[in-house]
């Protein structure tokens, strides 16, 4: 009898294991990013970076993807959710994303931009420029800057328009937009330079303390100048990301589209995390696009920053 009870219970949790397999091989996960029409390059780049990481993972979740150009997300989400779907990714469209915060999804969403309203089924995540200068002001405020001097190049202040208004919202000190480079500054002054590579490395005699500038004028080119202190997506610097690495030898691009790999990168690792384990909620690693804190449905990315050195970048 003893016997017959023990062989029930292997059978059951058999069974079980069988079952749980076959859910976890049958969840699917459906991506939706514009794979033609104008904002192509930037979904296939983030297409790309999903497929790069995932080929190195072993879990094997099913992923479909559907091209979202010209499609209502009402439409999308008809035609293409069903019993299998267990996550989504994207939309990509801050309209998109809209649209599918009102139309309350019942499946979990992880969200490829940020917009005002909010829905507890939906995480927002983003390349927020907002990220990058509140990132960068905790370094302006650790070097004790107390006015800090912003000088943009012309013709190009629309680049950096959503910088400077962080900027504006979140620094403690005291902000002085001028036309050009003081002559003199006090130690506890600064100056944040806004516009292209070309544009800084034609400024002269530039100071090497206490100077700060956005990611955008990086360039592959040419470095920027000594002492220049500035936040971005980490994997573009440091080779840690073998799967990020692998999608530039698979299609070599310029940076922003890079860093459109490493966000794709982090948004499977953060979709995969909450397919696996579904009733945890909080979520915390070391990214390709910075540190990611994920408590409830709120997604927070710190960037990396960096010094330049008088051979290389620095990580701070």
């Amino acid at each position: 009898m003893k016997n017959k009870i023990v062989l029930n219970c292997i059978k059951r949790m058999v069974l079980l294991g069988i079952v749980g397999f076959t859910t976890q091989i049958h969840a699917e996960v459906l991506v939706i990013l514009p794979e033609t029409g104008p904002m192509a390059r930037a979904g296939l780049s983030i297409k790309q970076g999903i497929l790069s990481t995932y080929q190195m993972g072993n879990n094997n979740i099913p992923l479909k993807f559907v091209n979202s150009d010209q499609k209502s997300i009402k439409l999308i989400l008809k035609q293409d959710v069903n019993k299998k779907t267990q996550m989504i990714i994207g939309p990509l469209a801050r309209p998109d994303v809209e649209a599918l915060i009102k139309l309350k999804p019942k499946v979990p969403v992880l969200a490829l931009n940020e917009v005002y309203p909010s829905y507890k089924n939906v995480w927002q995540y983003s390349l927020s420029k907002n990220d990058d200068a509140l990132a960068l002001l905790d370094y302006v405020h650790r070097d004790h800057v107390s006015k800090l001097y912003v000088v943009r190049e012309k013709g190009a202040e629309n680049e950096s328009i959503n910088f400077l208004n962080a900027l504006f919202l979140n620094y403690r000190g005291e902000v002085d937009p001028v036309d050009e480079m003081p002559k003199l500054r006090a130690k506890n002054e600064g100056v944040l330079l806004l516009g292209s590579n070309e544009w800084l490395s034609s400024l002269k005699k530039l100071k090497k303390k206490n100077i700060y500038t956005q990611a955008i004028a990086v360039s592959e080119k040419k470095a920027l100048p000594k002492g220049m202190k500035f936040c971005d997506v980490p994997a573009l610097y440091i080779a840690e990301w073998k799967d990020v690495v692998r999608a530039y030898k698979d299609k070599p691009n310029s940076l922003p589209y890079q860093r459109l790999y490493a966000f794709g990168g982090d948004a499977w690792h953060i979709a995969e995390h909450f397919v696996l384990q579904p009733k945890v909620k909080n979520l915390t690693f070391n990214g390709r696009t910075g540190k990611i804190r994920i408590d409830g449905n709120r997604v927070e990315r710190i960037p990396q920053c960096f010094e330049r050195s008088k051979s290389n970048l620095v990580a701070l």
